[in-house]
């Protein structure tokens, strides 16, 4: 052997060293796998049941998950009947909702208009009350013009009779015959 040889002898002796920490190392691993493995299987050997033993399981427990299958569809059945019942609620809801804002809106437009309508309904009725008091006026002023007239001929008059000139009719000194009017 050369002195060549030995660098590379010693890398190989290395090499050699380290595949059998490796060997060690799983062989330790594949033992302690097999200890669980058969821990395993030795606590499940009594889970493992007979062939009838476990198709009848199997039966009771496909059942009782049919079981639990239709209670749940019951309540799948009964909570979308109320989640209809809700929807329908919100839909008549929602409905009295516009009905009564379209109301709301009416009522705030017929407020608005109150001050317009009743002044021209308070101008209607009015109309005829002024007719009748201009009516009513112009026979005051007449009959008040009436009145002065009246009051002055009478004061006229008045002036008149306490200074009456009544025509003198001449005497005489025979019978004065008045007239007749038969026997009345």
């Amino acid at each position: 052997m050369t002195q060549a040889d030995t660098p590379h002898i010693q890398q190989l002796q290395s090499e050699v060293v380290r595949l059998q920490e490796e060997l060690q190392m799983r062989d330790q691993l594949v033992q302690q796998l097999s200890q669980e493995l058969f821990r395993l299987v030795k606590g499940n050997a009594n889970a493992v049941p007979t062939s009838e033993i476990s198709s009848e399981r199997h039966l009771a427990e496909m059942r009782a998950l049919r079981e639990q299958l239709q209670h749940v569809e019951q309540q799948v059945t009964f909570y979308q009947e109320q989640i209809a019942e809700r929807d329908a609620e919100i839909y008549q809801l929602r409905q009295s909702v516009q009905e009564l804002t379209d109301r709301s809106r009416m009522l705030e437009q017929v407020v608005q208009e109150l001050p317009k309508i009743y002044k021209q309904k308070f101008a209607e009725r009015m109309a005829p009350v002024r007719e009748k008091v201009a009516l009513v006026q112009r026979e005051n002023r007449q009959l008040h013009a009436e009145l002065q007239s009246v009051s002055y001929r009478l004061a006229v008059r008045t002036r008149r009779t306490s200074h009456l000139d009544l025509p003198s009719f001449p005497r005489s000194e025979g019978d004065v015959s008045l007239p007749s009017f038969g026997n009345a």
